[in-house]
């Protein structure tokens, strides 16, 4: 993937760009952004492992996801130590109503390898957003410093996201991955017409 050139739509499909004033407002609330930075990646490296143990007769979703842990985790520490350098607190976590919404679309019946399309495609679009926003920060920010501190996590979404994608292709046919996956970047859209500008989270 072409990181100094990523295209919201054509790359990475989706439908709608992130506010312009979610980069000023994510600014004057530094250490809450970290915050919920911080919560985003612990809970992607809970979410792999979860799938890991859902779906532990998917031999390549095993391999692949497994790295995927101990990446996210290591962004998690990442984050930490930016904030205790800047003697800054990792405050609580917050409810994420992005991710919430994403699992409401989410198939609730048939059978687990049924509803692991679902899994798999929420995960995609998290980090499809996630660089979005990460590719927002390091363009945005007045900090250099923290301009480049957010494009390494842009570079590791952006692989991320086409991850899960492959894994969905690996187990599903690609017409009904593609077909899908439609569906998800039209529900997220929506979503993120209805969600409040705001510079204290990440999505």
């Amino acid at each position: 993937m072409d990181i100094e050139n990523i295209d919201v739509k054509n790359i990475l499909g989706l439908q709608l760009p992130t506010d312009p004033r979610w980069i000023n407002l994510a600014e004057m609330q530094l250490e809450e952004i970290l915050t919920d930075h911080a919560y985003c990646e612990q809970k992607a490296a809970t979410t792999c492992i979860t799938l890991i143990q859902k779906y532990s007769d998917k031999e390549k979703l095993v391999i692949e996801l497994s790295p995927i842990v101990t990446e996210e985790w290591g962004h998690f520490r990442l984050v930490l130590a930016e904030l205790h350098k800047r003697k800054l607190q990792l405050g609580k976590q917050r409810k994420d109503v992005y991710v919430n919404k994403l699992i409401d679309f989410q198939h609730k019946g048939g059978s687990p390898e049924e509803r692991m399309l679902d899994h798999l495609l929420t995960m995609a679009l998290i980090e499809a957003r996630s660089c979005e926003r990460f590719k927002r920060l390091s363009e945005g920010l007045n900090d250099v410093y923290m301009r480049n501190f957010y494009r390494r996590f842009m570079e590791s979404e952006a692989g991320h996201y086409t991850l899960f994608i492959e894994l969905a292709d690996t187990y599903y046919k690609k017409e009904v991955v593609r077909k899908r996956w439609k569906e998800w970047l039209v529900y997220e859209k929506g979503i993120m017409k209805e969600m409040e500008v705001r510079g204290d989270r990440i999505h």
